[in-house]
């Protein structure tokens, strides 16, 4: 299922399915990044804010992006890294009980200086259950050719 520099062509567009966020992602998020600010943990402060409740932290969006990705499987056997995250944008917040979908579009490659690999450039999305824009960035992927892996 994983797809080669030679598959991407620019326009390509790929869907997740929605991940709804749980209360649970929120505090352990919280745990793994060590970001406690009561804005994410203190529901008596977050009423107090322009938000009136606790927001995930807007890293959890990146996090989103690359687990749709683990998701869609197109990537397992042919990226070898992720060379960017540029002009990432957090457009609107994200509350428990939000149904998340990332848009990945495909904008661009061009094959390294060695020629032995390419770099996919990429677009994405965060829209919720309303189809507002939650985040939006770029991230390039050094990724493998076909030819290199037949």
């Amino acid at each position: 299922m994983s797809l080669f520099y030679e598959d991407f062509e620019a326009g390509q567009v790929f869907d997740s399915p929605g991940r709804t966020v749980t209360d649970t992602d929120l505090s352990m998020f919280c745990m793994l990044s060590g970001d406690w600010h009561p804005l994410h943990s203190d529901e008596e402060y977050a009423k107090t804010t322009q938000f009136g409740r606790r927001v995930v932290g807007g890293v959890f969006g990146v996090a989103l992006v690359t687990g749709a990705m683990s998701r869609w499987g197109i990537f397992e056997e042919s990226v070898i890294a992720m060379l960017s995250i540029d002009g990432w944008r957090f457009a609107g917040p994200i509350y428990v009980g939000d149904t998340l979908r990332v848009r990945m579009t495909i904008t661009g490659k061009r094959l390294t200086k060695s020629g032995s690999t390419g770099i996919i450039d990429r677009e994405f999305e965060i829209r919720n259950q309303r189809n507002e824009l939650i985040q939006s960035g770029r991230s390039d992927a050094l990724i493998r050719l076909r030819s290199d892996n037949t």
